[in-house]
């Protein structure tokens, strides 16, 4: 110790006075009393009364447990006497432990503040032997203080054990008091629900009494109006049977009127029954009239048309044409030749011609159908017709069969209107117990190869072929083909329209728009006469054939040339078929034609043929006119016998 004082006293600036002696290292007043040493060191004057014991009192302090917040309990609910008796009595023990171990912690702090008393006479900093007693006083005060606090700190220990045991029996009875209180919230909130349970019961019980007691006052009034209604009824209902002894009188006397009447009804029965048969005969009687009177105007006619001047067109063009005014069935082509000699012939050559019916170039859509519309007729009483029009190439075939791009009443062609009229006289027929289903088909013959033209282009991979229903039946049909069922005249007109954009047109020396392919548009018709049990079917075909024209005029190549010489060859087996129908050859040569093959049953002898031949008005045109009309004369000349109907 009295190392360290003189090494600091070595370090400090102040004079050490050379009469003071070391004193012997046994001699420290700290080290003979036993107390805790205590470093020397350098001592300021404001740090001479600074205590040293203060952070031994905080640490004391620190070590005491804080009882009262162990023990607090939280504020139980309201429950039973006997449970609130059990939590009073803790609480006021929870109290009386807290006030204990409240005064070893004023102790305590008393202990950390130390008692300095202000000194009179602050020492010199040379007084080295003063300060040194100093020290001895302070350390003697802060040994007694110690060990005031370590019998503190016993007694502290000792009630910080029973504090431990009450907190311990408290920390029991509180999980028995926070189970109990847990039943009783249990059973609180069981009681709540049914306290609720009940109150809505209640309201509901309120409510249907409330409604009940509206129904009540409602049938209250209801009875009352019953009553009233009841009253009126029972006035109406003597009333009424009063009315009913009378209308019992009128019954009987309308009964014998009833029985006179049924007796004039049967008679009326019967004479309607008398009057349809005499209709049924005389429908029977114009079916043969008018088939008769198609007889006598041949079973193969043909009407020649002459086509109009084109706006394009000299008006000049159509002088060699000549129309007898004196024979309405007369045409006469006439030409002026050069001689053999080289000299000009004065008089002209004139080709007469007599056909069943002549059309001039004035001659409206609507004439010349009124003409052929007994033939349509024909097709419904169930015999197979037959209509086609030949001609060469820009004559107006398409236009007599089909009309314009835009149809309208006037320029409508014959297969538009022949689909109105046999649409219109079905209709007609029902009110004689007939009934009729119709089946479209449109197709085109392209080179000999078949197309539908009721399909789009992207959709015609498929292969059609002429075959016959059955081999015991000479009814043909084509496979693959699109036969679609139709009720009304517009529908009919929609498929024509598709078959229109469909066709095979191109454009020729002769043409700017020519048919290169034969159309033929075929609607079979199949009627039923529930009430007399006659069925009958017949096919309507219609044809627009593709225009003929010689090579060494249209001067056709490549394609063209191809198409040319099919059209030609399937005329040319047309032209067979009916020489040898007119002839009755055992042989008639159909399969060397596809056209000739599918129309087989058309052109027979079961059938009624009309041929259209179209004539073009140009001069330039002059030598096809005169082919047309010399092979339309031929065909007018034959006689393929008499037609039959198909009806069972």
């Amino acid at each position: 110790m009295e190392n360290n004082v003189e090494k600091s006293l070595r370090k400090s600036r102040l004079p050490v006075p050379p009469c003071r002696k070391r004193r012997p290292s046994g001699d420290h007043p700290a080290q003979s009393s036993g107390v805790m040493t205590v470093p020397w060191k350098r001592l300021k004057e404001s740090h001479v009364d600074e205590p040293l014991t203060v952070k031994v009192a905080a640490s004391i302090a620190t070590s005491q447990p804080r009882l009262v917040s162990a023990v607090a309990l939280p504020r139980p609910p309201v429950i039973g006497r006997q449970s609130l008796q059990v939590l009073q009595q803790n609480r006021s023990r929870v109290n009386s432990t807290a006030s204990v171990s409240a005064k070893p912690k004023g102790a305590a702090a008393a202990v950390a503040q130390p008692a300095t008393a202000a000194p009179g006479k602050k020492r010199a900093a040379w007084d080295l032997k003063g300060q040194v007693n100093d020290m001895k006083g302070k350390v003697t005060n802060y040994k007694s203080r110690v060990q005031a606090l370590s019998g503190e700190k016993a007694n502290l220990q000792t009630s910080k054990e029973q504090l431990q045991k009450q907190v311990d029996l408290l920390s029991s009875q509180n999980s028995s008091l926070s189970q109990t209180l847990r039943s009783v919230e249990s059973m609180l909130q069981y009681e709540q629900r049914r306290l609720m349970d009940a109150q809505a019961e209640v309201q509901r019980l309120s409510d249907l009494s409330q409604r009940l007691e509206a129904e009540l006052s409602t049938e209250k009034c209801v009875s009352q109006e019953l009553r009233t209604t009841n009253l009126s009824m029972a006035q109406q209902l003597k009333d009424k049977r009063e009315r009913l002894a009378c209308m019992e009188e009128e019954n009987s006397g309308l009964q014998e009127l009833v029985r006179e009447q049924s007796v004039k009804l049967e008679d009326l029965k019967c004479h309607i029954t008398e009057k349809d048969t005499q209709i049924y005969k005389l429908e029977t009687e114009r079916r043969l009239l008018h088939n008769s009177v198609q007889e006598l105007k041949g079973n193969i006619r043909v009407f020649c048309r002459v086509r109009p001047i084109l706006p394009s067109e000299k008006a000049s063009s159509v002088g060699h044409i000549i129309f007898p005014p004196n024979d309405e069935k007369g045409i006469v082509l006439t030409k002026i030749e050069e001689s053999r000699i080289g000299r000009d012939s004065c008089q002209p050559v004139k080709y007469n011609f007599n056909f069943d019916c002549i059309f001039p170039p004035t001659t409206s859509q609507a004439a010349v159908f009124e003409e052929i519309s007994l033939l349509v007729q024909s097709a419904l009483d169930g015999y197979p017709v037959c209509i086609f029009a030949y001609g060469q190439t820009g004559s107006g075939k398409t236009y007599t069969m089909e009309g314009p791009e835009t149809l309208s009443g006037d320029t409508m062609g014959m297969i538009p209107r022949a689909i109105r009229q046999i649409f219109s006289s079905a209709e007609e027929m029902k009110s004689k117990g007939w009934q009729h289903k119709f089946t479209a088909s449109f197709l085109e013959i392209y080179n000999e190869t078949l197309r539908d033209l009721l399909v789009n282009q992207s959709d015609k991979r498929l292969e059609y072929d002429i075959r016959k229903v059955s081999p015991s039946s000479s009814e043909v049909y084509v496979t693959n083909l699109h036969y679609e069922e139709v009720s009304r005249a517009e529908e009919v007109h929609e498929l024509l329209l598709r078959a229109k954009r469909n066709r095979s047109v191109a454009k020729t020396n002769l043409n700017d728009r020519s048919s290169r392919s034969h159309s033929v548009f075929q609607l079979k018709i199949e009627g039923e006469n529930v009430v007399r049990n006659v069925r009958a079917s017949s096919v309507l075909s219609l044809v627009d054939l593709a225009g003929s024209e010689r090579l060494d005029k249209s001067l056709s190549t490549g394609d063209r040339l191809k198409e040319t010489q099919n059209i030609n060859a399937s005329l040319s087996t047309l032209g067979m078929v009916i020489t040898a129908l007119c002839n009755k050859d055992a042989h008639i040569p159909y399969r060397n034609s596809k056209l000739t093959y599918l129309l087989q049953n058309s052109l027979g002898g079961n059938a009624k043929v009309l041929m259209f031949v179209n004539v073009s008005p140009m001069d330039e045109n002059f030598s096809e006119s005169l082919n047309s009309l010399r092979f339309a004369s031929k065909v007018n000349e034959c006689v393929i016998g008499t037609a039959s109907a198909n009806r069972k």
